[in-house]
């Protein structure tokens, strides 16, 4: 694959201009010690994210977790971290127990305050049907965390 290409119309540019989508490719660029996604356009950088139904028939769930797959994992829910951080001004954190099976959760808090809890099944075939989906379930779970972090702030600044 060309590093120049881009995942021809797979992507509105609504869907890469939302502040979801963008914390996370910042999240990706920051990743790249190297620069090699430095010419790569967001939608291209993105295109690991999208899993269709078939493609996650094909993906084993026997062998470990790739690499890539907990990099991208933990970038999601980074990228989740800052822009609840964004929105209420409190200090988010990660912390994801994934172990080699493809289980495990990941948790965003802040100070004392859980802000989002995610149990995590078959990790090998983590992914989105459509960057819609992806952008989507990102704002969702940032709304979530946006509400308990405003709700409970006292305990968020612990």
């Amino acid at each position: 694959m060309n590093p120049n290409n881009s995942v021809n119309g797979t992507a509105t540019s609504d869907v890469l201009s939302s502040a979801f989508i963008k914390a996370l490719v910042q999240q990706i660029r920051g990743l790249d010690t190297y620069g090699t996604y430095k010419k790569w356009s967001d939608d291209l950088l993105l295109k690991p994210y999208i899993v269709t139904k078939q493609d996650k028939r094909k993906i084993s769930v026997e062998d470990e977790v790739d690499p890539r797959t907990i990099s991208r994992i933990n970038a999601f829910y980074r990228a989740i971290a800052i822009r609840i951080e964004q929105e209420t001004g409190l200090l988010s954190q990660v912390v994801a127990d994934l172990n080699h099976e493809g289980f495990g959760w990941v948790l965003v808090f802040s100070g004392r305050l859980l802000l989002v809890k995610k149990t995590m099944r078959d990790v090998h075939r983590f992914g989105f049907n459509s960057l819609e989906k992806l952008a989507e379930e990102g704002d969702i779970l940032v709304q979530k965390g946006v509400e308990l972090a405003q709700r409970f702030r006292e305990v968020g600044e612990l």
